[in-house]
């Protein structure tokens, strides 16, 4: 028996062949709506199984890569080789006092909308951020001058041996869009958010507000992964890349937004390689025009 065969076998033991697919299309799990296959596609229900796959990945050199709903996600054409293991079954939220524990795979809309529902304030600015408890914390989510490292107490992750330990929110090493989290390669398993007792009508009304300003000026109506690009010190990254004259511009069916310059699209018939095509070209211009190095917000994985 090989360890590919060892491994299929000991996954089987672990989660059972009903939490485990095969050149699992990821177009199908990204708010970008492209991607290759997955070799092994594996979606665990409980804590000890991300672990455990972990473990069995490390002791067969298998690469896996962790995602949540992959709203922040671009998988090439080509696929993945290895294993990704999605936590979006790890889903649960509990509220006591102040504090919200969320579990790594639960929606942050889904986290804040139930804040409001329990009048407390400090997460209003998340109610329309797509991404995954596990990602937000691990990319420092964070709009309208909110930031989920101003709100996290702490966090339970599992590091690269399988080990499980917790993180004060000090030892997160919070910084723009980075974490130990991501320096490190923890994979997240929950979050403990303390936030304030609030009015649930003001909270509800600065909800709305934000909401409408997504609306009004992002593009939401097209799959994207949001802010293409991390904002460079100093500038706008939107007011860059339009004052270039690259607001609509398109290769393929990649397009720079016309309602949003910051965000890159898929009018619909776009590939992965259409979108990084776009994204290398916005850069270049960028760079050669205004001597600023554009960096990638989205997190690009898999084969070309």
């Amino acid at each position: 028996m090989n360890s590919y065969e060892e491994f299929i076998s000991s996954l089987h033991k672990l989660i059972g062949k009903e939490n485990i697919r095969y050149n699992e299309l990821m177009k199908i799990h990204t708010s970008f709506k492209v991607g290759g296959p997955a070799d092994i596609f594996i979606t665990p229900e409980n804590y000890q199984e991300v672990c455990s796959i972990i473990r069995l990945c490390n002791n067969v050199s298998m690469p896996y890569y962790i995602i949540g709903n992959g709203s922040n996600l671009l998988v090439r054409d080509k696929g993945i080789r290895g294993a990704v293991v999605k936590l979006t079954k790890l889903d649960k939220i509990h509220v006591e006092g102040e504090r919200i524990t969320a579990q790594g795979g639960a929606s942050l809309k889904e986290v804040s909308s139930r804040a409001l529902m329990e009048g407390l304030t400090g997460l209003e600015f998340a109610c329309g951020i797509p991404g995954s408890i596990g990602g937000a914390a691990t990319m420092n989510a964070g709009a309208y001058d909110g930031e989920v490292s101003r709100v996290i107490e702490r966090a339970l992750v599992c590091d690269t041996s399988g080990k499980i330990i917790e993180l004060s929110g000090t030892e997160l090493e919070f910084g723009y869009r980075m974490s130990a989290i991501l320096k490190y390669n923890y994979t997240v398993l929950e979050v403990t958010f303390k936030l304030c007792a609030g009015d649930r009508n003001k909270i509800r009304g600065r909800m709305e507000e934000l909401t409408h300003r997504r609306e009004d000026k992002q593009p939401l109506e097209y799959p994207s992964a949001g802010s293409t690009f991390k904002r460079p010190e100093g500038y706008f990254t939107g007011q860059l890349i339009e004052e270039s004259g690259l607001k609509g511009y398109n290769i393929g069916g990649a397009q720079v937004s016309q309602k949003h310059a910051g965000f890159i699209i898929n009018t619909g018939s776009a590939t992965a390689k259409d979108i990084l095509d776009l994204i290398e070209y916005v850069t270049k211009v960028i760079r050669e025009r205004y001597g600023v190095e554009l960096h990638t917000e989205v997190r690009i994985i898999g084969e070309d």
